[in-house]
């Protein structure tokens, strides 16, 4: 326990937790098909936001040497690599869901409910395992070629469980040392085993949290396919973005800005039938105990400029009138009573 403790203490603080939804990065309708052109934009607004206040090299040295699709050569750079200076940049943590990469395969064998003894179940863990590693291992690669010396962990091989579909045991060790040693974690939701039901599906949301408190970031952002949350499906033509939203101490959450007509109105949130996580219903709430720690959580559309002043952090002091997005931030009492 001791040197637990005196690990923890080492590590180096983290700076934002990145959370990539499934559906940005994704095509969530088309199985296992990802959404290059946002993983790029993506990718290279990381590392924009990496190095803020330094100086942004028009060279980009790749770290991905391995052998491209319809290529017969491994490409790369060795020149001038060890002025390199990326691996001292800002500590980030990224956490991707799965979007059209495990939830199908997942759903279809019923992974979420349990039962391992069940052939359909068992094949179904191996399926999703096998399908969101490969996202994994693509977001990794996109990171890398943009310089980020990224590196793939998987929640279910870091010993992760769940009892009852929530989580049971989460050591965080391998990340922390990740981080210590210079390079940014990439993590992704999981097929894991449960105590109670044999498995269970591990959300990106919910790991985003246990990380949040244990890591303490200066900031957490979530990138999504919209841009942020809304009062009813954003797909509606009254819909209305939720600018603020805050957090009482006991977890329960309600809407600042703007202010509501109908202020008993309940926010309408759909679920896509394949979605076994739980989709933006699962994201509020997290983002509710994460902001309970005192941390500020963005919801904003990513590859877009207004993802890039997220991720870069340029929200903290100050939300411009001219940003779209989310925050969702810990409200005190006495700040909820002159309201």
């Amino acid at each position: 326990m001791d040197e637990k403790k005196q690990e923890k203490h080492q590590t180096k603080p983290i700076r934002c937790i990145v959370k990539l939804g499934g559906a940005a990065i994704t095509y969530k309708d088309e199985l296992e098909k990802i959404n290059e052109e946002n993983l790029h934009i993506v990718s290279s607004q990381l590392r924009q936001a990496m190095i803020s206040g330094r100086s942004l090299s028009e060279k980009v040295h790749g770290m991905d040497w391995s052998k491209r699709h319809g290529e017969s050569e491994v490409s790369f750079t060795i020149d001038d690599i060890g002025e390199y200076a990326i691996g001292d940049s800002d500590r980030f943590v990224v956490v991707h869901g799965a979007g059209s990469f495990g939830h199908f395969q997942a759903s279809k064998s019923g992974v979420h409910k349990g039962g391992l003894e069940q052939p359909l179940v068992k094949a179904g863990f191996v399926a999703t395992r096998i399908s969101v590693t490969t996202l994994n291992l693509e977001i990794v690669r996109a990171l890398a070629r943009e310089g980020i010396p990224s590196v793939g962990i998987s929640p279910f091989s870091c010993g992760w469980w769940t009892n009852e579909r929530n989580i049971a045991s989460a050591d965080v060790s391998a990340v922390e040392k990740a981080i210590d040693s210079g390079f940014t974690p990439v993590l992704h939701g999981d097929a894991v085993l449960d105590g109670s039901q044999g498995c269970s599906i591990l959300s990106g949301d919910v790991i985003i949290r246990h990380f949040a408190a244990e890591l303490k970031p200066e900031y957490v952002v979530f990138l999504t396919d919209v841009s942020g949350v809304y009062d009813r499906p954003p797909v509606e033509p009254d819909a209305v973005l939720l600018r603020e939203i805050g957090v009482r101490e006991n977890g329960s959450w309600y809407v600042v800005k703007p202010v509501l007509q109908d202020l008993n109105k309940q926010v309408e949130i759909t679920v896509a039938a394949h979605d076994t996580t739980g989709g933006m219903v699962t994201k509020i709430t997290e983002a509710a105990m994460i902001a309970r720690l005192g941390i500020d959580v963005y919801i904003v559309k990513a590859a877009t400029s207004h993802s890039l002043r997220a991720l870069s952090g340029e929200l903290r002091n100050n939300i411009p009138d001219d940003w779209l997005g989310t925050v969702i931030r810990f409200v005190r009492q006495d700040r909820q009573q002159e309201s």
